[in-house]
This record gives C-alpha cells, sequence and structure tokens, in this order.
C-alpha cells in the first residue's frame, strides 16, 4: 500500500483555490495555481510571490558545543555566524558528496537547521549520529515550526503593514523575532528566488491566518500564491541547487560550482576527500546551457559534444525571465566554457544548445 501523503495546514485553502496538488517528498503540494507558473514567476521577480514551504525539515541544536558539532558536520565556517544571522551551508560525507545543503540561522538562544524534505528522516539520522560525541540536544521541530516565504521587489512593503518592526534595518542574511499580525514569529532576510524577501517562522495554528492575511494585504503590491512550478524556475534562473539535481550523494561542492561554501581552514566531514579533489582538479563540473530552438530539455536526457556522448542533463526547464529553454548538466571540465556547442537528445533527436555562463540572473539583492 502506497505511503499516505503529508498535507500542510494549508492544503484546504489550496485546494479550494484551484491549486494543482501533486505528490513531493511525500507531500501533496500545488505546483501551479490558476494563474500559471508563467504568471506566478513574473509576479514573484516583478512584485511579491508567497510561498508555502512548511514541507521543509527544521531542526533545532543547542547546547554550548553546538559551534563546534555544526563546524563538524558543515563545509562552511559557522563561527562567522553573529547572533541574528543565517548562512547557506553543506553537509558532506566523508567521500565529498553531499548529505544535503541547508540553511543555518543562529538565533539568541539556540541555532536553527532547515534542510530539504526529501531528506528530512535521513537528515536527522545522519545529524543524530554525529551529535552522539558533542554535548548538544538536537531536536525535530518540523511539525510545531510552520514556515512561509514571501518572497519579490514589494515583500518588504507587505510585510512592513504587519509588524512594527523596522524591516528597513533587518540586512539580507539577517534574523530577528517579533510579531507579525499579532503572531511571534520569526523574519529572516533569507530565501530561494534570487530576489529580496523573507522565511516566516511562526506557530501552525496560525498558518491560515497569517497566509489569507498576507495575500490581503499583498493584493494592492500584486502578490500571488506560487507553487512549485515556478519555485523552480526562480531557483533555476540564479542558479540555486536543488538536491537530485545539481546536488547528491555523488556529487562533490567542488563539481557542483559551491567551492565558496567551502571552508578547508576547518575541520569538517569530508576535507580530506575534497582537498584532494581541489589539488588534482575535477574532471567534471556543473554547467548551464541555453537550447538553441523551443525544444524543452528534461532530466535524464543525454548530452552529446562533437558526436560523443558527455553527460546527463541534471535540470531541463523554461526560464521566463529570459525566455528561452534551458537547463543544467555535468559535463567534463574541458567543455564547460561558455560558447561551447552541444547537442541535447530529445526525442531520439539531436537538438544545439550553448553553454552560457551562470547564473542567468543576477540576484536582486546583490545588485
Amino acid at each position: 500500500m502506497a505511503k499516505k501523503l503529508k498535507h500542510t495546514k494549508l492544503y484546504d485553502w489550496h485546494v479550494a483555490n484551484e491549486g494543482r496538488m501533486v505528490p513531493f517528498a511525500g507531500w501533496e503540494m500545488p505546483v501551479r495555481y490558476k494563474a500559471g507558473p508563467k504568471k506566478e514567476h513574473h509576479a514573484t521577480r516583478n512584485n511579491a510571490g508567497l510561498f508555502d514551504i512548511h514541507h521543509m525539515a527544521k531542526f533545532t541544536v543547542s547546547g554550548i558545543y553546538t559551534k563546534a558539532y555544526l563546524n563538524y558536520i558543515t563545509t562552511r565556517d559557522v563561527s562567522s555566524l553573529k547572533i541574528n544571522e543565517a548562512h547557506y551551508n553543506l553537509m558532506c560525507y566523508e567521500d565529498g558528496g553531499i548529505v544535503d545543503d541547508i540553511f543555518i540561522y543562529r538565533l539568541p538562544d539556540y541555532w536553527l537547521v532547515v534542510t530539504n524534505a526529501s531528506n528530512h528522516k535521513k537528515d536527522f539520522v545522519w545529524m543524530q549520529a554525529h551529535a552522539a560525541t558533542y554535548d548538544v540536544i538536537l531536536k525535530d521541530v518540523s511539525n510545531e515550526t510552520y514556515l512561509l516565504a514571501l518572497q519579490g521587489p514589494k515583500a518588504i512593503a507587505i510585510l512592513q503593514n504587519l509588524t512594527d518592526i523596522s524591516l528597513s534595518n533587518l540586512p539580507r542574511f539577517g534574523t530577528m523575532e517579533g510579531s507579525v499580525n499579532g503572531v511571534q514569529t520569526i523574519i529572516s532576510r533569507t530565501g530561494y528566488t534570487g530576489e529580496d524577501g523573507v522565511e516566516l517562522f511562526f506557530s501552525p495554528e496560525h498558518a491560515l491566518t497569517m497566509w489569507k492575511t498576507l495575500l490581503q494585504t499583498g493584493e494592492p503590491y500584486g502578490l500571488e500564491p506560487i507553487g512549485l512550478a515556478a519555485r523552480d524556475s526562480l531557483r533555476f534562473e540564479p542558479a540555486f541547487s536543488l538536491y537530485g539535481h545539481e546536488i547528491g550523494p555523488d556529487i562533490t561542492p567542488l563539481e557542483a560550482r559551491l567551492g565558496w561554501a567551502v571552508n578547508f581552514n576547518k575541520n569538517f566531514i569530508g576535507k580530506n576527500a575534497l582537498l584532494k579533489q581541489k589539488v588534482e582538479g575535477i574532471t567534471s563540473k556543473l554547467i548551464a546551457f541555453e537550447m538553441q530552438s523551443r525544444s524543452m530539455p528534461r532530466k535524464g536526457y543525454d548530452v552529446m559534444y562533437e558526436g560523443l556522448f558527455v553527460g546527463l542533463v541534471v535540470t531541463g526547464l523554461y526560464a521566463p525571465t529570459i525566455n528561452k529553454m534551458v537547463g543544467h548538466a555535468f559535463v567534463p571540465s574541458y567543455i564547460s566554457k561558455p560558447g561551447t556547442a552541444l547537442q541535447i537528445i530529445i526525442r531520439n533527436q539531436e537538438k544545439d544548445a550553448v553553454v552560457v555562463r551562470r547564473p542567468l540572473y543576477k540576484p536582486a539583492y546583490r545588485i
């Protein structure tokens, strides 16, 4: 018997408002709404989008050795995080393969770790195994912590209507706690879209009221609810990774162009393997490509170079911001230079593509 899919507190709202529900990482989630992925994508780029992302796994870590513990299980130096700061990080196996990519939030009384929904159980078991040698308390708080993302150039203006906190004082990757619509909320200026915006953590019983109030408040600003399809294209354009596509147990951070998130000046799980790879050089590298026609590449399609098979597509989709069919693939390093001509096998036919520079969309907060 198939395992029953889990529902977020907003499931009934999604269904009632024409959300097309699909299985995703053990959950039934909206892949799109009536407007469609393209309009949802543009709404987030130009105005604002609201995402139900309660399916993400959330763990807290506390204890006097928390910093040492997190530094050991992640590639990036968490010592650099001040209280009320967050950053992107990676967990690796001893061989350098990626356990998962995560976000770590250093809060006043504990640390919060958010991981991918598809890796919820695996990540917790892995973190628990390594916590045994440290005096830390690791808790799975996924059920008691709701998570929404409000993203886009008008996100901050929308949220400011619902809180007395001066959001202009909240820097990128900063966090603060306060009241939003009368609900005690952790506000983090982070996201997965390449736009300015926030992620909101609060108690689940307020989920529906918070969602409806945000949509109502944001309506004059052009706020739209956003499904998984647009979330994927929004993360792809600024070159953000997705587990099972650009990252995974058989892919290292260096191959995935995530070397910037690896600090070799500290000890961590997988350091020796990654240091060896850094010295010897990588033979496979993640590239972005644009199709030279309207043909759609898909995950698993063959990539050819001068008549030879050189790799597989790991992500393929339509990128609304640049109006092109695009993708990611891992290919030999010697053909990873922008401008290199490739062919993608689509329905048994070779379709021309060209390697392009990443990202396809520069995150708005870096401009």
